[in-house]
Order: structure tokens, then C-alpha cells, then sequence
């Protein structure tokens, strides 16, 4: 595939020079025996009183073997929205440029839009929840740098099909962003086995969901290695603490807890499927890939005011495009899963 990154990236951040901090121009700054004096820090230890390593090498280093990319492929941000932020500081001139987005999705992108002023160009899915490509293709023009595909999407729960995102990749010819925060509850493979393959893909994942650490903040990009030095050129020094590369780490070292923990939740969610199928105003059940369903009921005003007036809380989704009276229902544990059953059938 023919594709020149500079011809997307910003003027501005083609010619500037990226903030060098103190830790960039000294990269073995774990070593044990030396003494730090280039930081104006506090010199007194109490486990967070030296800056984090800004490239957070250690993370990076696990992520790359689990996920079989290079550490160069990989950027770190305070969480998937951070990440996103970046994207579109790099690649879209503001008041200028466009990006293209598949309503009912993910709110982010747009609100990253209007922040960064730039015109966010709405091709709602068709009613299967699939991408409309020859439409999408149509919105496209000069100024149109990125297309966003959440995949398995949120609200809606569904893949995307491997021809139409394939399909997008060879034909579009800005960045395609792929955002998998869910792809660990789902049966298919995560594209990233692919980014050899196009130049033009992104990926973002997330500690968030499967490895359950939205506490903590932590997205994670993954790209070629020239899509993510654009990235790291505009980075805040900083932007992912020490103590939640420290809780990273902990919770990566430990995969077999984390798969034990993605099973349980996709057993819940099959016995959640089953037992929705059978409660009187839920009207359709939408195929999930992810750890939440979306349901259509009768009125999802009154279902959703019902479940909080017994102290379960849901997402009423009924003003999104596509999804007039649906609620979308997060997998909880079994104890969780059995009280909003019991709430359900009253």
C-alpha cells in the first residue's frame, strides 16, 4: 500500500522540536547507584518523589511480548481518550480538517472533535449495526484525515464485519482508527495482527474493561513505528504516572487471573442472554461481543427510572441514533447478575 505519513501529519508538528525533559536525555535513569541532580526534584525517597520514566520502557516491554508488536509500535496515555486526543492534535488542522465517525458510537470521538475544532463528519451504521461503506467513502474529501471504527462497538455491542473494515483500510486513504476496548470479550482477532500489513491503521486498546484497572488510566495505541514517533513528539513528558505504571505492571505479570476473570464475565453474560429472552418488555436482545448487552424495551425511560428506584444503575442509550428505547446492560459479577435478574422479573 502506498502511504506517506508526512502527507497527514500538521505543519506545525512536522517543524517543531518535542520538550526534552530531564529523564529523555537520560534514558538509564533506574540504574541503582547513581545520583539524580538534573530533575529539581524533592531528594527525600518515599516511592514517588523522582518523575516517571516518560517512555514508561518497563510497560511497554511486556505489552510488546504479550502482544507480539515491537516496543516502538506502542504509545501510552493517560487512558484511551488521552490517546485519541493526541490523534487528532497531530494529524488535523484545526477549522480546516474533517474526521469521519459511525453514529450510535462511542461519544468521544465527537466531543475530541468539537475540542480540537474539527468538523466531525456523522455516517450512521445501517440498522444491523454495520458500517455503510460506499457511504462512508462518499463523505470523504481532500481535507478528511481520520475514520473512526469501534470494534466491537459501544453502545451497540456488534463487530464489525472483516470485509468492510478490510475494505476501508485499502480504499480510505486517511488513518483508520480501530478502537478495541472490548476486543478480549469477543471471538474475533484483534487487527492488530494486521498493522504490518496497513501503514494507515491504528489501534487503541485499554486497561479499563478486561483487565479491569479503570482506576489507573491507561490507553494504549499501537501503530508503526511512524505513526507513533509523530505521537510522542507531542506527548506531555509525563503523562503516565508511577504509580500507574506500577499497577500496570502487576496486573499484566498475572494473564491466567485476567483470562479467568474475561471467561467468568462471558458465562454470565450467555446466562444474562438466556434469561433476558425470556422477561416480558424486553423486545430485542442485540448481538454482543463485548461485557454489555443492549436490549430494546417498551420504554426505556420507565425501565431504566424502575432498576434505579431498586438500586441498579444502567445506561439508558434511547437518544442515541439507532437506538430509540434500548438500555445497555454492563455484565456484573454473579451476585450483581442474579439481584438485576430479580429486579428484571419483578
Amino acid at each position: 500500500m502506498n502511504f506517506d505519513i508526512n502527507n497527514l501529519v500538521r505543519e506545525n508538528v512536522k517543524s517543531m522540536k518535542p520538550y526534552s525533559s530531564a529523564r529523555d536525555e537520560f534514558e538509564d535513569f533506574d540504574t541503582a547507584d547513581m545520583i539524580f541532580l538534573d530533575a529539581n526534584e524533592n531528594p527525600f525517597q518515599n516511592g514517588v518523589n523522582r518523575y516517571p520514566d516518560p517512555q514508561q520502557s518497563n510497560v511497554k516491554k511486556v505489552l510488546a511480548k504479550q502482544k507480539n508488536v515491537k516496543a516502538n509500535q506502542i504509545l501510552l496515555g493517560n487512558g484511551s481518550d488521552e490517546v485519541l486526543d493526541l490523534i487528532f492534535r497531530a494529524f488535523c488542522e484545526p477549522k480546516v480538517d474533517n474526521v469521519i465517525t459511525l453514529p450510535p458510537t462511542y461519544g468521544m470521538y465527537g466531543v475530541l472533535a468539537n475540542i480540537n475544532a474539527v468538523e466531525n463528519r456523522e455516517v450512521l451504521l445501517s440498522n444491523d449495526f454495520q458500517p455503510q461503506v460506499e457511504k462512508i467513502l462518499d463523505a470523504v474529501d481532500k481535507n478528511t484525515k481520520i475514520l473512526f471504527l469501534c470494534s466491537p462497538n459501544n453502545p451497540t455491542a456488534n463487530s464489525f464485519s472483516d470485509e468492510s473494515v478490510a475494505y476501508l483500510l485499502k480504499n480510505f486513504k486517511g488513518l483508520v482508527v480501530i478502537d478495541e476496548a472490548y476486543i478480549d470479550f469477543s471471538k474475533k482477532q484483534s487487527w492488530m495482527n494486521e498493522l504490518d500489513e496497513y501503514p494507515n491503521l491504528i489501534i487503541t486498546q485499554t486497561l479499563s474493561k478486561a483487565y479491569g484497572l479503570a482506576g489507573i488510566r491507561l490507553g494504549i495505541c499501537y501503530a508503526s513505528a511512524e505513526v507513533i514517533a509523530v505521537l510522542n513528539k507531542i506527548k506531555p513528558p509525563y503523562n503516565v504516572n508511577e504509580l500507574t505504571q506500577l499497577r500496570a505492571l502487576e496486573r499484566l505479570s498475572n494473564p491466567e487471573k485476567i483470562k479467568s476473570e474475561i471467561n467468568s464475565i462471558i458465562e454470565e453474560r450467555e446466562y444474562l442472554l438466556k434469561v433476558l429472552s425470556k422477561v416480558s418488555f424486553v423486545e430485542k436482545i442485540y448481538p454482543t461481543e463485548a461485557n454489555f448487552i443492549l436490549i430494546k424495551v417498551d420504554n426505556a425511560n420507565k425501565r431504566y427510572d424502575e432498576l434505579i428506584a431498586k438500586g441498579i444503575v444502567i445506561r439508558n442509550r434511547t437518544t442515541q441514533p439507532l437506538c430509540e428505547n434500548t438500555l445497555r446492560l454492563t455484565i456484573g459479577t454473579k451476585e450483581e447478575n442474579k439481584k438485576l435478574i430479580e429486579a428484571l422479573q419483578a
